[in-house]
């Protein structure tokens, strides 16, 4: 995982092929957009940390690859049926764009 540009650089130095920014309630769109831009093609960035449906387009178009999701989904006493719901929800969302 990865916060910063250094981070991220240090990360692919080291061989990574794809790069877990987290978390990514601080890393806006256009901060994947730019560490995109001075990354190799092909860099895979999969934001983690805070994703909501709500938020999943913004970072698609940024030229995100896909996502992390932990505790928008489950949290400790969460019912297996809240589970199913909220990952439906995001499934959804996310075959809808």
């Amino acid at each position: 995982g990865a916060l910063s540009p250094t981070e991220v650089l240090t990360a692919l130095d080291a061989g990574a092929n794809a790069i877990k920014l987290f978390p990514a309630e601080l890393i806006s769109p256009h901060v994947v957009k730019a560490l995109l831009a001075v990354t190799p093609p092909g860099t895979l960035m999969l934001p983690v940390g805070g994703i909501t449906p709500e938020h999943m387009s913004d970072y698609l178009a940024a030229g995100a690859a896909g996502f992390g999701i932990g505790s928008a989904l489950y949290a400790p006493g969460t019912s297996a049926s809240d589970v199913y719901r909220v990952a439906r929800h995001f499934v959804e969302t996310l075959s809808a764009l």
